[in-house]
């Protein structure tokens, strides 16, 4: 089996809260099952080839960061939609979810995004802060997370979540009970935490759709999972969604 290849986006700028740590995820959960893996960091000047990877991965980054990486990200808009297009796999996490978008808009500056997912990111005034929990029909269980975001992002009609918002969790804008993107083989969030390493469910459906999309064997063996699930229940108590 050839190796599967995560190319990792503009890790030097959009690595905020430990995103990095999906990506070990993803090449520890490939290693631990005999899959070969290989990971690719691709900075902001570097030539990027989407026609090799397997799973895209796209971190978050303050705002400042996010200009910063805007134009990088536009110089690739044609070849990452194009990816997706193609049943691409891609994780994208607050940042890196918002350029999916039509356009981010922050005070008087407007960011355009990938357009690959019909939505639209405004900066509100405060921010949405605390662990969070959303239920997914990836996973049987509770989707454990941090948000952290300034951002109110609307999906736009027929657009499917990644989740709906359990408890206390206010999800893309804290009105509409959705949270983060799931079209095809996308899955844009808002969650940190970092996501994967929380949720092995979602991590093993990335490697599963990446296998299946190159015609591989998408059976994946078990791994214990048994420190994950204990602290999936332990949040889950504590924000009162077990």
């Amino acid at each position: 089996m050839k190796p599967i290849t995560i190319a990792h986006l503009f890790p030097e700028l959009l690595n905020l809260y430990g995103d990095g740590g999906n990506v070990i995820a993803l090449r520890r959960r490939c290693e631990w099952r005999g899959i070969p893996v290989e990971v690719s960091e691709a900075g902001m000047n570097d030539d990027i080839d989407f026609s090799h990877a397997d799973i895209v991965f796209i971190g978050g980054g303050a705002d400042r960061e996010q200009l910063i990486a805007k134009d990088a990200i536009a110089r690739r808009k044609q070849e990452l939609s194009a990816y997706v297009a193609d049943g691409g796999v891609l994780l994208a996490v607050c940042g890196g979810y918002q350029f999916l978008g039509h356009h981010y808009t922050m005070g008087d500056t407007v960011v355009e995004g990938l357009g690959i997912v019909d939505m639209e990111t405004v900066r509100g005034e405060s921010r949405l802060i605390g662990n969070a929990a959303i239920q997914t029909d990836i996973a049987d269980v509770a989707v454990i997370g941090f948000e952290n975001h300034g951002g109110r992002t609307t999906l736009g009609a027929g657009v499917k979540p990644f989740g709906r918002v359990l408890g206390s969790t206010r999800g893309n804008n804290g009105e509409d009970g959705f949270e983060g993107v799931h079209q095809g083989n996308l899955i844009g969030t808002y969650l940190h935490g970092p996501l994967l390493p929380k949720n092995p469910a979602i991590a093993d459906h990335l490697i599963a759709r990446a296998l299946e999309r190159r015609g591989d064997a998408a059976d994946l063996a078990p791994l214990d999972d048994t420190v994950e699930m204990e602290a999936n229940r332990v949040m889950a108590k504590r924000l009162g969604v077990s």
